[in-house]
């Protein structure tokens, strides 16, 4: 016998390259979709919980219901329509658009002039919000949603 035979690295499949690529690969093809799903489900709940503390007074603020007409009135709408829009994933793309754009807005009216940084002005949570809607607004609601439902598998 020779020292092959007792070699492990000599085996026929150590270290193939063609397996040990496939499987991030197809790793990355089957969660990737339902990661997408996951993020714009937690990111809807999170972001509908603005809008019901500013309209429904869940969780407590301290303050009153803002004024229908105002800038904080809508978009305590807008954060609590479309969170539910995002966790149902119902007109993900058009909704994630607008969120992504109110979001943009919220940051240079109220945050930016409080100062550069964002963890000092209070404008981190908008920024990152404003990104995700936009990622979303071209990556779609993933396989579970609403939307993937009414327009079928595609």
């Amino acid at each position: 016998m020779t020292a092959q035979h007792f070699d492990s690295r000599a085996a026929p499949n150590y270290a193939d390259t063609r397996t040990t690529r496939e499987w991030p690969d197809r790793l990355q093809a089957v969660w990737a979709p339902r990661v997408l799903s996951i993020v714009r489900v937690v990111t809807g709940l999170i972001f509908m919980e603005h809008g019901t503390q500013k309209w429904l007074g869940f969780p407590p603020l301290g303050k009153a219901a803002p004024q229908f007409l105002s800038m904080s009135g809508f978009g305590g709408i807008l954060e609590l329509v479309g969170g539910c829009l995002l966790v149902l994933g119902l007109f993900t793309r058009p909704v994630a658009f607008l969120l992504s754009g109110e979001m943009a807005i919220a940051y240079w009216s109220s945050h930016a002039p409080r100062g550069f940084f964002p963890v000092l002005n209070g404008g981190d949570a908008a920024i990152l919000y404003c990104f995700i809607f936009l990622y979303l607004a071209f990556a779609g609601g993933g396989p579970w949603s609403l939307d993937r439902a009414v327009r079928g598998k595609r």
